[in-house]
């Protein structure tokens, strides 16, 4: 089954053909990061404006690409997926106008797909699995841990109180005074640090599934007022030492649920998956505690189409190809829940 697919719940602006879920027969992704930088995040109304500008050639990428145009579009697409949400509401507009358009003109059925669950099934593309397994996404905007009991069937355990774990890293990149987006800048710089240089706090919020990232920033922006950067190698060991912080958390929180829900697969999805340190310590915790890690590719870690082709290949084959309109419609609150 062939699958176009589109993504533009935030600032990318993403389309892909993907058949039976797995094959990706073409991946376009063209981001704004350019465009937020110099507001250190994401302005929703620019953010918007960027993808009516890109969505056309976007669009047409991914088609050339999987070496198919409009002419032939009806005899080798079977079906049109779209992000409807969580999101901005006018990034997720413009998505959805889209796709309902390609929709209308070539009598395809549309299939709404979750944002999370684009991150939750980001390794299957890959990586062949299936449920039970334990699930964290971690992104900019999503700190989630989630029982996937079965494809669609989810026990949501605890998700974080305050920022996501992208935005934390966002925030204290801006302290440090580096560019947006700053978990990658943190993450290179970190791999030059000592991890062990300072002891920030951990948030392992004890008795409890949910995280909490506030009290990390607020103990950098505690210990850079006591000490100001004085090195490119101290800032270096501030940025080691902040990324140690989180990881930390994030591989306690994931390992005490596998083991209390009797596990044995942890699967990531999310920008924040594709951190160097994250990713060798969850490969390195699964060995020691013979618990299997499913990391997607880098590529795949980022607000993609792929994974929301891949979500719609799932979601048809257990619930059908028909949707109501409000099914449809793009929501930007939109929470987890079961097919």
């Amino acid at each position: 089954m062939n699958i176009f697919a589109i993504e533009t719940s935030c600032d990318e602006t993403s389309a892909s053909v993907i058949s039976n879920g797995t094959d990706v027969k073409s991946l376009v992704i063209s981001s704004q990061t350019s465009i937020h930088a110099k507001f250190c995040g994401v302005v929703p109304e620019l953010a918007s404006r960027a993808h009516i500008e890109n969505i056309n050639p976007v669009i047409a990428k991914a088609l050339s690409d999987a070496k198919i145009n409009f002419k032939d579009f009806a005899k080798k697409i079977d079906a049109i997926s779209f992000t409807v949400g969580p999101g901005l509401s006018g990034a997720l507009l413009v998505g959805a106008v889209a796709a309902k358009a390609l929709a209308s003109v070539y009598k395809k059925p549309l299939i709404p797909v979750n944002h999370l669950e684009g991150h939750l099934y980001s390794s299957f593309i890959e990586n062949p699995l299936k449920p039970p397994f334990l699930a964290l996404i971690v992104s900019g905007g999503h700190t989630e841990l989630i029982v996937v009991e079965d494809f669609g069937k989810y026990k949501i355990l605890g998700g974080t109180r305050d920022d996501a774990v992208g935005e934390a890293f966002d925030k204290a990149a801006k302290m440090l005074g580096l560019s947006y987006p700053g978990g990658p800048i943190i993450d290179k710089r970190a791999e030059q640090g000592n991890p062990f240089a300072i002891k920030f706090t951990r948030p392992y919020l004890k008795g409890s599934w949910d995280f909490s990232f506030s009290g990390i920033k607020t103990s950098l922006l505690n210990y850079l007022k006591a000490n100001p950067i004085k090195s490119q190698q101290h800032l270096n060991d501030i940025c080691a030492s902040f990324r140690m912080a989180i990881a930390e958390t994030l591989n306690f929180k994931a390992f005490e649920a596998v083991k209390k829900f009797n596990l044995d697969k942890i699967v990531l999805g999310g920008g924040v998956s594709s951190n160097f340190l994250v990713r060798r310590m969850f490969l390195e915790s699964g060995k020691n505690n013979k618990i299997k890690i499913f990391l997607p590719s880098p590529i795949y870690c980022t607000d993609n189409a792929a994974m929301i082709g891949c979500v719609a290949y799932l979601k048809q084959k257990k619930c059908g190809l028909n949707y109501n309109s409000l099914q449809l419609k793009p929501t930007p609150s939109l929470v987890l829940s079961n097919w």
